[in-house]
């Protein structure tokens, strides 16, 4: 299999995105989102992560086959230094590698980015998720049980957790 390309996502890369997410919020209770949104709406989304964090594709031949992206955690601003991460992949890239290709950029972006904890909420049963997170040091912290009712049914949400520094007294400003 071809390693795919990672890189920044653009406007550009809105419809592909789209069409990968819609996927998950049709058939999946990996979203709690209900209806997919719009192109536009994925586009703003892309921007405002780019801004704060990241949002990254994972490309191959010319086709974006899944994204990655880091996202404020909580409102409030001591916890500026914590971010919340998600990654979607083409439902036939799943398994391949590309969403620990995209894990392993998006990580070491944040990091530098000077983010020191992130988070990630993985609607239960899902071992693929599980499996990828457990690979990248994510450890179990939670379980908040029915917490979202989708697809006929009510789903758990497990917080994972992983650190990318070491605990510090007086940490730098994020990027």
């Amino acid at each position: 299999m071809v390693e795919p390309t990672i890189r920044d996502a653009t406007a550009v890369d809105a419809a592909a995105c789209a069409a990968i997410y819609g996927h998950y919020v049709r058939v999946t209770p990996a979203t709690f989102e209900l209806e997919p949104p719009s192109v536009e709406e994925i586009g703003r989304r892309i921007a405002a992560c780019q801004a704060g964090h990241a949002f990254l594709v994972a490309e191959t031949d010319g086709v974006v086959t899944g994204f990655a992206y880091g996202t404020r955690f909580a409102e409030r601003p001591a916890y500026r230094w914590s971010c919340e991460v998600s990654v979607y992949l083409d439902p036939e890239r799943v398994g391949g590698g590309t969403g620990s290709a995209l894990y392993a950029a998006l990580l070491e972006r944040l990091q530098a980015r000077g983010f020191h904890v992130v988070f990630a909420k993985v609607a239960q049963p899902n071992d693929a998720s599980n499996a990828l997170h457990a690979r990248f040091g994510f450890e179990r912290v939670g379980l908040l049980r029915r917490v979202g009712f989708k697809l006929g049914g009510w789903h758990d949400v497990a917080i994972l957790q992983r650190d990318l520094v070491p605990p510090m007294p007086s940490p730098m400003e994020p990027a």
